[in-house]
């Protein structure tokens, strides 16, 4: 559950970034990984996903203001 978690944030956070994702053949192997937590619990992509948004979140409210030049 927790590597799921972590990988849905930081997918979450590149995503926000604007950041390109390229798969690696070891992803889809990773990925299956995740079949055991999800046949025992359906719902755990639901509950992985929401406390993913929230360490995004998390990881957000602690970047530093930035400032914005007013354009004229």
């Amino acid at each position: 559950m927790e590597k799921m978690t972590a990988e849905l944030a930081a997918s979450f956070l590149l995503a926000e970034r604007g950041d390109a994702h390229h798969p690696r053949a070891d992803h889809a192997a990773y990925v299956a990984s995740w079949l055991k937590v999800l046949k025992d619990e359906p719902r755990a992509i639901f509950t992985a996903a929401g406390k993913a948004r929230q360490a995004a979140d998390w990881m957000h409210a602690r970047q530093p203001a930035v400032e914005t030049e007013a354009v004229a």
